[in-house]
């Protein structure tokens, strides 16, 4: 840990340390990456409950699963805790064969047994992420039954209808899919009462591992504090090439000239929320190297359809007229997002990239007047309290009011505003939406299905939480999941987007080109479309 004490860390990364702070030095140790960025979306570090940007990245270098997407073209799918697999004739059941010799940090062996737990953890706890396992058909009554292991090497995952096989392993490279070491979760696990709705008399170690960790990926989770860090150590017992950097430290700095004066003074190694006029700055500096790339996440403003003048179709058009979305573009977002107005991102199976709307406040005009709405209405927008949200959020409130729409900006950090679009607590409120696999079900799942829109469902998705009641798109959506002639699905969603377009109470803003500046120092940071990779990184 001595090595630590070279350079100067933040009084919160130095208390997780153990240390205490320093005066500046001319760069990080050579075996510890340092990483700054807003990590205030963290709700949790259990795989069963991860739904947010900052852990799913974590979630990547800490964790596996059977199968993972190809860190160099996320069509693909490639083994990572299994070796292998089987389909059968009718595509109900993929049986898998696990690796052998595979450990967790913990050096508990890793098998089928462990596999198998993590699923059925995953669905009788029945967090936000389970649907996307869920969808298969599986729930709390039959997953014992769907997912078994005949023995310590062989996983039978089965379905009671056919899904495309691409489908379902697609599901199963996801977050939620992370394979947990059973044996100290368990040890872990708090006894609870039964109830209807959860018949079972454990936890299965939620309360310890919203805040541990049981993985086997390639970096352990030692701590995190709340707004403050995350701290990832080597996993020793990782049964795969061991990374050069021994530990990476991610640090919470919200403003891009923060994250520019710590880079500049060599107190970190890359700064991750820089604003687009910092960016600039740094290309023009040898010493440092620009890292982007086209990402799969989309941002959005959404409006609760709880809220009776939001619920008009109307004011869902007039809205969608009421952006700037080049001023945003040219400004806001330079350099870190292109304007995109649909939920499939482009580079996955079934995007559009038309873009049927543009700033028109005549044409938002009528269609208010259209909803008897014509001196406009009042309104609340929540917003993460980040750039680009906070400028985008600015431009929002100042063009709705051209059309008589004021509109109050209620700003919090990143769980606090998650929390409160769980609840469908807001009104309007901007969003961000990272695939959770590399299927366009994954996005289609979840801005296109709400076959209940009641209080009380396992489907939270974000249709729902927006309160969009869509029995007969739901419908539709789910059709498409289930067609196995590609032309016919590619075009199957091309409609469904066509119709969210018109009809969504979604107002879909730009698509990221996520970018990042590094010291000159640091190779193979690795930013794809579905994720972000550590793994490889080495510091010259």
């Amino acid at each position: 840990m001595t090595i630590i004490k070279k350079y100067t860390l933040a009084l919160a990364c130095a208390s997780v340390l153990g240390l205490s702070a320093v005066a500046a030095q001319a760069a990080t140790p050579a075996d510890t990456l340092v990483v700054a960025m807003a990590i205030d979306d963290v709700i949790s570090l259990d795989p069963a409950e991860i739904f947010e940007i900052t852990t799913s990245e974590i979630l990547t270098n800490t964790y596996e699963r059977l199968v993972t997407t190809d860190p160099k073209d996320p069509t693909k799918i490639i083994p990572q805790i299994a070796e292998s697999w089987v389909v059968s004739e009718d595509g109900k059941t993929i049986t898998f064969k696990v690796k052998q010799g595979q450990k967790f940090a913990s050096g508990n062996p890793l098998t089928a047994q462990d596999v198998v737990y993590s699923l059925h953890r995953a669905i009788k706890l029945d967090l936000s992420p389970a649907f996307i396992i869920s969808q298969f058909g599986l729930n709390k009554d039959n997953v014992e039954k769907l997912v078994t292991a005949p023995d310590d090497y062989t996983v039978v995952f089965s379905t009671e209808e056919t899904f495309a096989p691409s489908f379902v392993l697609n599901g199963l490279s996801s977050s939620v899919a992370s394979v947990v070491d059973s044996k100290l979760v368990e040890e872990h696990a708090v006894k609870t009462e039964k109830t209807e709705a959860k018949p079972f008399d454990t936890d299965f170690g939620y309360d310890w591992l919203k805040r541990n960790y049981a993985g086997s990926g390639v970096y352990s989770l030692k701590e995190w504090r709340s707004n403050e860090v995350i701290l990832l150590e080597r996993n020793e017992n990782y049964s795969g090439p061991k990374p050069a950097v021994k530990r990476a430290i991610y640090r919470h700095v919200k403003e891009s000239v923060s994250q520019r004066l710590l880079l500049q003074a060599g107190d970190i190694d890359v700064a991750r929320n820089l604003e687009p006029g910092d960016i600039a700055e740094f290309a023009k500096n040898s010493d440092f190297n620009i890292l982007s790339a086209p990402k799969g996440r989309t941002y959005y403003l959404t409006a609760n359809q709880n809220v009776p003048n939001l619920a008009k179709l109307e004011v869902r058009q007039a809205m969608k007229y009421l952006v700037d979305y080049d001023a945003i573009e040219n400004t806001l977002i330079k350099g870190i997002g292109r304007t995109h107005q649909s939920f499939l991102p482009l580079g996955m199976f079934g995007a559009i990239d038309d873009k049927p709307f543009k700033l028109d406040v005549d044409k938002a005009k009528q269609l208010l007047a259209d909803a008897g709405l014509q001196d406009g209405f009042s309104v609340t927008l929540d917003v993460r309290n980040t750039q680009p949200g906070i400028g985008i959020a600015e431009s929002i409130q100042q063009t709705f009011a051209k059309a008589g729409i004021k509109v109050e900006l209620l700003q919090g950090d990143g769980k606090l505003t998650t929390t409160k679009v769980r609840a469908r607590k807001h009104q309007l409120s901007l969003g961000i939406w990272g695939p959770d696999y590399w299927d366009p079900h994954t996005n289609a799942s979840t801005f296109s299905y709400n076959p209940d829109n009641g209080d009380e469902v396992s489907m939270k998705t974000t249709a729902w939480r927006s309160s969009w009641d869509i029995p007969e798109m739901s419908k539709e959506t789910m059709d498409a999941a289930k067609e196995t002639d590609t032309a016919k699905r590619e075009q199957m969603y091309h409609k469904i987007q066509k119709d969210f377009q018109e009809t969504s109470p979604f107002v879909m803003l730009y698509q990221q080109i996520e970018t990042a500046v590094a010291a000159k120092n640091v190779k193979n940071f690795n930013m794809v479309a579905d994720a972000n990779y550590i793994t490889e990184v080495s510091k010259d």
